[in-house]
């Protein structure tokens, strides 16, 4: 092995390989449906800022700030649109199903928000 600037090499054939050891990430970090979503649109779409995530140690940290970021702005936005467009739980309790489709329908909305807003950029 050769020692160049601390970074070390192993030789294959007639060619010195760096040896690169990536950083350990934090064994403690699970990702949700928002992080994993995030993490597989960079593997797919940002292949160079996975890979420097990647070794930098970064990705799960990244991802997870994203999950945390996301849950909160899913949350903040379907409370606001439920006051904006009058779904109470006096709704709920005399309606039902309209109550349902209309969080329904606000849920879909709030998640489309967060996915081109955070996730899939």
């Amino acid at each position: 092995m050769k020692n160049n600037t601390n970074i070390q090499y192993r030789q294959v054939g007639d060619f010195n390989i760096p040896n690169f050891i990536l950083p350990p990430e934090e064994a403690n970090i699970r990702l949700g449906k928002w992080g994993m979503l995030h993490k597989d649109y960079l593997l797919k779409h940002k292949k160079a800022v996975f890979a420097t995530l990647l070794a930098e140690g970064k990705l799960y940290q990244h991802c997870a700030e994203v999950e945390k970021q996301a849950q909160q702005m899913f949350d903040t936005l379907v409370e606001q649109m439920k006051q904006t467009e009058g779904v109470t739980e006096q709704l709920k309790e005399g309606n039902q199903l309209e109550w349902v489709q209309r969080m329904g329908n606000i849920q879909q909305r709030a998640r489309e928000i967060v996915y081109s807003e955070l996730i899939y950029t």
